[in-house]
């Protein structure tokens, strides 16, 4: 059999970041016809902990990009954080731009200020209240990610596209989402994420499945033998996949799961 790998956030659950029934009886239906099934996130653990919880998943999943390998208990298996010198210099130059910056390390949120249109929906996503500091210089050596948050998409592209020319190969320098720039350490990016979980779970990548909708999604679109892409996916993820589901407001991973996966069996 094989593997399927999910995103979270824009793929498994819906808009407003709940699973579903459809979905939750899709998922049940895959593992009943013997495949694995796990998940990848820029989440923290404590995110991904409902999702686990309401799949009853109790085998290895990713958090922050795949950062860190754990499993529901909360046993680490694989552990990566940005380069001390990358986060700081990262930080001073956020200072100097129009963007919001929060800091996720010892699996807890630091935001200086909860004045972000994006802050209720961070709550539900990370499933914990944002700490809050006066600022990041002692958490910047531990740090598991750095969220840079603007609703001026064509800026924080403009951003983006500085820090990977200058960090590129320091860090993994991707949007989550159009208003989200992650920063996470070079080794928690999904290609590797999913990398890991396959080998975690005994599948080859030659027999693992990926679906999600963001560019952080594109380094496990390039891995595994299939890729599917969200009704809500960005043009350059639909570009990428070898199918393209209906929209994660429209129950899109079951579609995908009936049609794409298990439709293709009979």
């Amino acid at each position: 059999m094989m593997l399927l790998v999910s995103d979270v956030d824009g793929t498994l659950v819906d808009t407003a970041k709940q699973l579903t029934s459809g979905t939750i009886a899709a998922v049940r239906r895959l593992q009943d016809a013997g495949f694995g099934f796990t998940i990848i996130s820029a989440r923290p653990m404590s995110g991904i902990a409902p999702i686990a919880e309401a799949l009853a998943l109790d085998v290895p999943m990713g958090a922050f990009n795949g950062g860190t390998i754990f499993r529901r208990g909360g046993e680490i298996l694989c552990h990566h954080r940005i380069d001390v010198a990358v986060a700081r210099a990262a930080v001073a130059q956020a200072h100097e731009r129009a963007v919001d910056i929060w800091v996720f390390a010892g699996d807890q949120w630091y935001a200086t200020s909860v004045d972000n249109p994006h802050i209720a929906s961070e709550r539900v996503s990370s499933n914990q209240e944002p700490v809050i500091c006066a600022g990041f210089d002692d958490l910047l050596d531990h740090a598991d990610k750095i969220t840079f948050v603007s609703d001026d998409h064509a800026a924080l592209d403009t951003f983006r596209d500085s820090l990977q020319a200058e960090f590129g190969d320091q860090a993994t320098i991707a949007k989550s989402q159009s208003y989200y720039l992650d920063i996470t350490a070079t080794r928690a990016n999904k290609g590797d994420g999913v990398t890991m979980l396959a080998d975690a779970l005994g599948f080859p990548l030659t027999r693992t499945i990926v679906i999600g909708d963001q560019a952080n999604d594109l380094p496990m679109f390039a891995r595994a033998n299939r890729a599917i892409a969200m009704g809500n996916a960005t043009d350059e993820v639909k570009a990428q996949a070898g199918d393209v589901t209906i929209a994660n407001s429209e129950d899109g991973v079951a579609h995908a799961i009936d049609r794409f996966i298990l439709g293709r069996m009979m």
